[in-house]
């Protein structure tokens, strides 16, 4: 057992051969003034957690990289709510992040982010929170995607370019302006046939 760092720290669980993240829905800004966990209850279905691994499953069954989702769990208080996400963790995967900060990021590696981007674009996934740290690279340095919190498929449009925005800030975060050219060299790359 272990945690990753985060808003809501990611709990590592052991599950016989594999690893599971069990990660809880924390909020953040103003909000978490008045409650860090808790959420409006509109209905099950309706939760962050189940929209969640709804997304999840589906980008998983087409062959996207993201982690296999296990179990939503979703605990009802009256008018409010609280959750968390279960998914089999991707052993060795480290951030984006942490791979830009130890200088171990070259070229050839964030054309592959870049690609990975446009796989999850080319399949309409709008990922609203697109960051350094929600970009994981695995041993082999395949890209993963995590985090689909308030994430949706949608058609082309205008959210592509917001999306890699919002990564390139969090790439400034990182002193690491300067890899959004490789990144979005391999976003215009062809697909590979």
């Amino acid at each position: 057992m272990g945690e990753a760092p985060g808003r809501g720290a990611s709990l590592f669980l052991e599950a016989g051969a594999e690893q599971w993240v069990l990660r809880p829905y924390r909020r953040g800004g103003l909000v978490a003034r008045l409650s860090e966990a808790r959420y409006l209850w509109t209905g099950r279905e309706r939760t962050r957690a189940f929209r969640e691994m709804r997304l999840t499953a589906e980008l998983f069954d087409l062959g996207l990289p993201v982690p296999r989702p296990v179990a939503a769990g979703v605990t009802r208080h009256g008018l409010t709510y609280e959750a968390a996400l279960l998914t089999v963790r991707l052993p060795g995967a480290q951030a984006l992040a942490e791979r830009l900060a130890s200088g171990e990021a070259d070229a050839a590696l964030l054309r592959e982010v870049g690609r990975t981007v446009r796989r999850f674009h080319d399949a309409g996934l709008d990922h609203v929170d697109l960051n350094a740290r929600n970009l994981l690279v695995a041993p082999d340095d395949g890209i993963w995607l995590i985090d689909l919190d308030r994430c949706r498929r949608r058609p082309p449009g205008a959210w592509r370019e917001a999306n890699l925005d919002r990564l390139a800030r969090s790439l400034v975060k990182f002193d690491a302006g300067a890899a959004m050219g490789d990144i979005r060299q391999g976003y215009s790359a062809p697909a590979p046939a």
